[in-house]
């Protein structure tokens, strides 16, 4: 009973790592794509590697398991957000339907 549900779990994690990677095709400039990319596959992963506990719950690997869980939680945010203020500074455009550019207001005070 326990595989299905980390089967399951799994699915449900595969299936946020797909919407991540259609978010990088259907976004329109690379602020939406880096959002999208990382929102998704950060829940994608966490979801993708519950499931695998949970499927192998006797495994020791568990403890791993959840520092790489630790890790993308900590990492993944702080790696986008220092990508998008890297594409800001080197001048890549918004796209037109932005309507606030709050870095920009900050830079100018």
């Amino acid at each position: 009973m326990m595989e299905i549900i980390g089967a399951i779990i799994t699915l449900i994690g595969a299936f946020f790592l797909l919407l991540a990677a259609l978010g990088l095709f259907r976004m329109p400039d690379v602020y939406n794509r880096m959002q999208a990319g990382t929102k998704a596959t950060t829940m994608g992963t966490i979801l993708f590697l519950i499931g695998l506990s949970i499927s192998h719950i006797k495994c020791t690997c568990i403890p791993k398991i959840i520092i790489l869980i630790l890790f993308i939680i900590f990492t993944n945010p702080i790696s986008s957000h220092a990508l998008a203020r890297a594409a800001h500074f080197m001048g890549i455009p918004l796209t037109k339907k932005t309507i606030k550019d709050s870095l920009a207001e900050d830079e100018k005070n």
